[in-house]
């Protein structure tokens, strides 16, 4: 928990006052590898921080090699399922983790009592807001504007921990591309 107030503070300084309302209302919440975090069909309830892991965000399929990845959050990163979370409708997609995953997570009610009581829970709000609708902007802009093997590059240049630690066919759908042609981008990259 003190990572993320860390985190919050390089934004601005939270008061002590502040910290405690908003740090009672957390709770840490354990997953383990593959466990799912949130089932498409359900209504996402909170916002978590994750202290320890990778999530992976996708639409399920019948057949799983089907699934559509558009998401990866790491340590240090906030997570949720943002417009089931705002909207309290059913989620159209799931929240996986890749790894053993540690997070802290606030509920929705709790949040909507810290955003009326305290400057951090705007912050927060503001934070994850922020950071969902960048990934999302730069994911469409990514898929509109460059070549598969351009996404692949930039991807490998910008986030080259993902191919240490997160399996290829999730990689290739987040790319947009079977993984038989990731393979043959990769050789051709080498």
């Amino acid at each position: 928990m003190h990572r993320l107030r860390t985190y919050i503070e390089q934004i601005a300084k939270v008061s002590d006052e502040d910290w405690n309302l908003f740090s009672s209302c957390l709770f840490q919440q354990d997953y383990a590898k593959r466990q799912l975090i949130l089932e498409a069909g359900k209504v996402e309830n909170h916002i978590s921080f994750i202290e320890e892991g990778i999530v992976r965000v996708f639409i399920p399929k019948e057949d799983p090699e089907k699934e559509i990845t558009f998401g990866f959050s790491f340590k240090y990163e906030f997570i949720s399922a943002y417009d089931s979370f705002l909207s309290r409708e059913p989620s159209q997609y799931q929240l996986e983790a890749l790894s053993k995953c540690r997070v802290w997570s606030i509920s929705y009610e709790d949040l909507q009592r810290v955003y009326k009581k305290t400057k951090i829970g705007n912050l927060i709000g503001r934070l994850t807001a922020e950071r969902l609708f960048l990934i999302k902007s730069n994911r469409e802009q990514s898929l509109l504007n460059e070549s598969t093997e351009e996404r692949y590059l930039n991807l490998f240049h910008q986030r080259p921990e993902l191919f240490e630690s997160i399996p290829l066919k999730y990689i290739a759908s987040y790319i947009g591309i079977t993984p038989q042609a990731l393979s043959r981008i990769r050789k051709k990259s080498l």
